[in-house]
């Protein structure tokens, strides 16, 4: 789309272009921020919609968004999907021959793109910056900005030297995003990229949309593969392994039994592993076996599962592999297989890394709150979003806790019987010897030790009257290890020690209680599966002729099939049958373009199916949509909740000083919200500025003096006038004269 007129806002580019009717969150206060020339820090959860908060603004500043990205593999799917959206859109980076990356350049000179993503290294070079000083630059996005991280397992040394934007051209908003970023990590980007004075925006870090469970690791493939039969049989996920040697197995495993599964690891060919992402995001159904390399940026909306087969060794990298599920906001799975085993593995990786003391026990900290994350017997939601700093009011119903409530019972004797057989083994043993030797095994290991004579050979049997199995002591003894009781000995590979802390246990003087472990079940489960389709027959054929539609639609234009509509848009139109392309136009992810590429072909099979099957009746009446998508207009209407409930406000005599108080808002914000409605015609611009008038003209006069297309920049006009004047007060002069120029 060529760059945006006058009489464009924010919302109307949001409805017109990517077929949405409202932002969430904070999205439309950062989109205002950047229009109006300022810096932001947004930290919000994958799938939050972190890419309209730069690619809205870069389509409304004059001049080309440049978006820095370290995902140079998926960046021809990014802008694949601008593409479809009518947004002209293109990429540089080493994967480009010197004709096309000349091409590219070319456009950028001239003018001719909205958007251009390009690799950290490729910007930093000299040549490329000269190319920049020539061209206007409507903002700088930084996605992924964690990778400025020295700490973290996505750093990107590069990413260090991104403080030059700032430096060379500070009169260019920026805009730094990441889906993860504890405090540290917050404060190490504010730092290192010189958004000292930039606004954050830190959005709410709960996911409802995904199921949170953890299960007791028996058979791990064998669980993995029980859950997918039953829940997910023929939906795209993720399996994540700790090492490359379980990803390869299965992957295999999953082959074996009919899955489409890809292994990913850095210890493939980068054409191996090109070739598999490709397949995971163009084609339906596709199961991904990686390790971690795997995952940062992948886009993919319909990713129903997330499985994890190895314990992660923080919360804040499970929140992140997690949040690759279900960012189209329908239903989604989080599943993972723990036990003793893992926390034995991640402490040794900890401890024989070469990082100093002190990361080491920042890492060793975060794997605590992991575990206690998994042993807990609360809503793990909750106990999630507690970590992150955020609090959830009540239990969420939507994690395994909630559904399933978890038992505790008194563990005092049976604790007692755990670390007294780590004392009398000589605390050099790992868990799986314990229990043998608690439960009594006639084994050659244990007799060539002499632990069949100890005090507490075969004292497991049962406690209180009441069997112990193997499955029950390994609980025991995992929990005791994620409540601090039990410490793994690195050195001794992996066999466990008492801590300071067992002793009051051991001398009687407290008490401790333990989850009871739910009993795995055979057979089928009476969960339903999260992504079932519709199980009337007549739904499912329509379900089926849409999605197949969208298949040949993607393979026509090499594209994946989430880009030309999202199941959430293929939802949509089996729930309201649209009829006519003004019907079509009401459908959530029906933006203008795709109206225009793909609204007659999905009209036709809506209409074929309708001739052969009938309309059924009581279908809900279609949304309204509340801002045209043919054109850009100035008709009322497209006021949002919070511009009405500031409007209310003023229009009962608060003044904008007054109303920013009252809501707890900055006056920048209010006076943002008054210009929208200046915009709108639901107040004249002599209502809100109360300059004199030659004050305004002057005002007036400056903004004439920007170049064509440049209306919506503030920042020069605030520049020529030092500062004088808030953005928000500028804002609503502008406003003012968009609506003079339409009388």
């Amino acid at each position: 789309m060529t760059n945006a007129r006058m009489d464009e806002t924010p919302l109307r580019i949001l409805n017109r272009v990517f077929g949405f009717d409202r932002f969430r969150g904070a999205q439309a206060e950062i989109i205002d921020l950047v229009i109006d020339g300022g810096d932001a820090l947004v930290l919000m959860p994958t799938g939050g919609g972190k890419s309209l908060c730069y690619q809205i603004p870069a389509l409304l500043r004059p001049g080309t968004g440049i978006v820095v990205s370290p995902l140079i593999a998926l960046m021809q799917d990014q802008v694949d999907a601008l593409t479809q959206l009518g947004v002209r859109a293109a990429f540089l980076n080493s994967s480009l021959t010197p004709d096309k990356a000349r091409a590219v350049e070319q456009a950028l000179q001239a003018g001719s793109l909205d958007l251009l993503y390009v690799a950290p290294e490729r910007l930093l070079t000299e040549r490329f910056e000269d190319l920049l000083d020539r061209i206007p630059v409507a903002l700088f996005a930084i996605d992924e900005a964690h990778c400025v991280s020295q700490w973290g397992h996505d750093f990107r040394p590069e990413y260090i030297q991104l403080d030059r934007l700032h430096t060379r051209w500070p009169q260019v908003p920026r805009i730094a995003l990441t889906a993860t970023a504890d405090t540290p990590t917050r404060n190490e980007i504010v730092t290192r990229l010189s958004l000292g004075q930039a606004r954050q925006f830190v959005s709410s870090f709960d996911r409802p949309n995904i199921r949170y469970r953890i299960v007791e690791k028996a058979n791990p493939r064998q669980q993995l593969l029980a859950f997918l039969r039953r829940e997910h049989p023929e939906d795209a996920g993720i399996v994540y392994c700790l090492s490359r040697r379980r990803v390869e197995e299965t992957a295999t495993f999953l082959q074996d039994h009919d899955f489409p599964a890809l292994p990913y690891h850095a210890g493939l060919p980068a054409d191996t592993r090109r070739a598999h992402q490709a397949r995971f995001l163009r084609e339906e159904g596709v199961v991904m076996v990686a390790t971690i390399a795997f995952g940062m940026g992948i886009d993919k909306p319909d990713v129903r599962f997330v499985a994890h087969l190895d314990l992660p060794k923080s919360l804040e990298a499970y929140y992140q592999e997690t949040g690759r599920a279900g960012r189209d906001g329908q239903p989604a799975d989080a599943w993972m297989t723990y036990g003793i085993g893992d926390v034995v593995m991640l402490r040794r990786i900890i401890e024989d890394s070469d990082a100093d003391e002190q990361f080491k026990r920042i890492e060793l900290h975060k794997l605590d709150g992991m575990l206690g994350y998994c042993e807990t017997t609360e809503c793990r939601r909750q106990v999630m979003l507690n970590y992150f700093g955020e609090t959830l009011p009540k239990p969420c119903g939507n994690c395994d806790t909630c559904q399933e409530p978890v038992e505790t019972w008194d563990g005092t004797l049976a604790a007692q019987m755990a670390l007294s057989c780590i004392y009398r083994t000589g605390q050099r043993f790992g868990s799986a010897y314990l229990v043998d030797v608690l439960l009594g095994k006639s084994l050659e290991r244990i007799r060539r030790f002499g632990h069949d004579r100890v005090s507490t050979y075969g004292i497991g049997k049962a406690v209180e009257g009441k069997p112990m199995s193997a499955d029950q002591w390994r609980s025991v003894y995992r929990q005791l290890v994620a409540a601090g009781l039990i410490a793994v000995d690195m050195e001794g590979h992996g066999a466990l020690k008492l801590t300071e802390q067992s002793r009051p246990l051991l001398r009687g003087e407290r008490a401790i209680r333990l989850r009871r472990d739910p009993e795995r079940k055979s057979g089928t489960s009476s969960r339903t599966p999260v992504s079932a389709a519709p199980t009337d027959p007549e739904a499912a054929a329509l379900w089926q002729a849409l999605r197949e539609q969208r298949r040949l639609l993607a393979l026509a234009q090499n594209v994946p099939a989430y880009v030309i509509f999202a199941d959430a848009t293929l939802r949509e139109m089996l729930t309201y049958r649209p009829r006519t392309r003004d019907e079509l136009a009401q459908i959530m992810g029906v933006g203008q373009a795709k109206l225009e590429r793909f609204g007659a072909e999905f009209l036709r099979v809506l209409s074929e199916h309708a001739a052969r099957h009938g309309r059924p009746s009581g279908l809900p009446p279609l949304p309204s949509r509340s801002v045209s998508r043919s054109a850009p207009s100035l008709e009322s209407g497209g006021l949002s909740d919070t511009l009405v409930e500031t409007l209310g406000l003023f229009r009962k005599g608060m003044d904008p000083e007054a109303i920013a108080l009252h809501r707890n808002l900055k006056s920048t914000t209010i006076y943002t919200h008054l210009s929208r409605c200046i915009e709108e015609g639901e107040l004249a611009v002599e209502d809100v500025v109360t300059l004199d008038a030659e004050t305004r003209r002057r005002i007036e006069f400056a903004f004439d003096q920007l170049p064509d297309g440049a209306m919506m920049g503030l920042k020069p006009v605030f520049d020529a006038f030092e500062g004088r004047y808030d953005y928000g007060l500028l804002r609503c002069v502008r406003a003012g004269m968009g609506r003079l120029s339409e009388d």
